[in-house]
């Protein structure tokens, strides 16, 4: 797919996590000059060096996904650098595993800050740049844990289905102008922020085992995800091959969640 994405101008949010490290490289594979934001900046700016080094097109910031003004003015600093912005990917996002009786206000409003309003910020700041110029496409990544229930994930879970409705929604209104949004929500992937879940060392065997303690299927494919599996449905819903589908929300779970 080298060169199917020449031309185009990407902003992605969370670029240095595992995920959004990924979706940067393969956009800029494809041909996307690429900005790579993160609230590391340093981590970033690294990505985007050796996106360059490789012959790719990037540059690397630091942005608060929380800060709609500094959203905003990552986007316009995307386009004076790069050009009219013309995808952008939404992947910021964290997680404060706890169940609903013991998560803190502080965690609650954390979690939202960043999945749910992050978002919002890059919708709204990506969607009145691109709608003016009839065209432009934006991906949401959520998660597969907004469709189905997880015990201690309440908070995670609320935010990540918040944004995709979020996501739905604007994809609704910016229809006329051009602009699609669609949503891509992993299950399990091999990250730093599933290791997390189980620090000794057995989160990819937990997550494709299942756990009938808590109600949760295994992944009927035998694996998780790797970042790279994530950045290819990104990466085709960025594309003009999707250039019929818009408000969608493609699961890249290996069927865990039994399309619930």
């Amino acid at each position: 797919m080298s060169g199917e994405l020449d031309g185009a101008v990407a902003l992605v949010t969370g670029a240095a996590g595992g995920i959004g490290a990924a979706v940067v490289r393969t956009l800029a594979v494809r041909g996307a000059a690429v900005a790579a934001a993160d609230r590391d900046g340093d981590a970033a700016t690294a990505l985007a060096e050796a996106v360059v080094a490789d012959g790719g097109t990037a540059f690397g910031a630091r942005v608060d996904v929380t800060d709609a003004a500094g959203v905003q003015r990552m986007v316009a600093r995307t386009e004076a650098a790069l050009g009219p912005l013309t995808v952008a990917v939404s992947v910021a996002g964290v997680l404060h595993a706890a169940p609903v009786v013991d998560t803190t206000d502080a965690d609650w409003a954390a979690t939202f800050a960043v999945n749910a309003t992050g978002p919002f910020h890059l919708l709204r700041a990506a969607g009145r740049a691109m709608a003016p110029r009839g065209r432009g496409a934006i991906v949401v990544v959520g998660s597969n844990a907004a469709s189905v229930p997880r015990a201690g994930m309440a908070a995670y879970a609320a935010s990540k289905a918040a944004a995709t409705m979020l996501a739905r929604c604007a994809g609704l209104e910016l229809a006329a102008a051009g602009v699609r949004c669609n949503v891509v929500s992993p299950g399990s992937t091999d990250t730093a922020m599933q290791d997390a879940l189980w620090p000794d060392g057995s989160a990819a065997r937990r997550a494709v085992d299942g756990s009938p303690e808590h109600f949760r299927v295994g992944i009927p494919l035998g694996r998780i995800a790797a970042p790279d599996d994530v950045a290819e449905a990104v990466a085709f819903l960025a594309s003009d091959r999707a250039r019929h589908i818009t408000m969608h929300d493609l699961l890249v779970d290996g069927g865990a969640t039994l399309k619930a």
